[in-house]
């Protein structure tokens, strides 16, 4: 797969970014103002583009007709937070709008929710021996099927994702059912006792008292 192109120009909020997304089995590269992002959009193609608005030599808007003209998408990740700021990017033709400050879940969610939309997540996640492909809805354990519900598929993507992340009970509840009206931290325990039973993950999958759950990293894994 093609990298992501994060073109930032606060380099805490780059890194943020490139450490979530690679976290979530992406690879990145990084552009601190708009001309050193136009000359890369310019010398190689990227699965998508994720851009501030408000940059040093060449904006936002402008890169974006960069890159729609080379048919990458694009998610703007902005301070400007006004209605119409987000109609613009849209109207223009961003495929997402997220405003600062952003939920590192949410901002994977919203890049996977594109490229399925566009056609591109083809992305396998690996962990501890278990491969998972988001587009084809399977798990193999070292070659082997691994049979989930379609729950505990979704609970298990969210976690490989995010490797080395804790993700909060009520996040996760949310993701998977779809209402935090109604949080119930029961069935998603039980998914996780599930999962940790049929990959045989007791340590992998670690509790985080009263927070939520965390899929560790393995040695060496960036």
């Amino acid at each position: 797969m093609r990298p992501i192109l994060i073109v930032e120009d606060e380099r805490p909020i780059a890194d943020l970014i490139e450490l979530t997304l690679t976290g979530a089995g992406y690879a990145c590269e990084q552009a601190n103002d708009g001309e050193t992002a136009a000359d890369l959009i310019a010398e190689r193609d990227y699965e998508l583009a994720i851009l501030d608005i408000m940059l040093p030599k060449v904006d936002g808007y402008e890169l974006l007709g960069y890159l729609r003209s080379v048919g990458t998408p694009v998610i703007f990740v902005t301070a400007k937070t006004a209605l119409k700021d987000r109609v613009r990017g849209l109207h223009e033709g961003a495929d997402d709008y997220l405003t600062k400050p952003f939920e590192p879940l949410e901002l994977v969610a919203r890049v996977e929710s594109v490229l399925r939309r566009t056609g591109r997540a083809n992305v396998i996640l690996h962990a501890f021996g278990v491969d998972l492909d988001p587009a084809a809805r399977t798990v193999t354990q070292n070659g082997k099927p691994v049979h989930l519900s379609p729950r505990e598929f979704e609970l298990l993507e969210l976690l490989m994702r995010n490797r080395g992340m804790t993700l909060y009970r009520e996040v996760l509840y949310e993701r998977l059912w779809g209402d935090d009206s109604t949080f119930d931290t029961r069935p998603l325990d039980l998914c996780i006792t599930r999962l940790r039973k049929k990959l045989g993950w007791k340590n992998e999958i670690c509790t985080v008292f009263r927070v939520g759950y965390r899929l560790e990293k393995e040695e060496n894994t960036p």
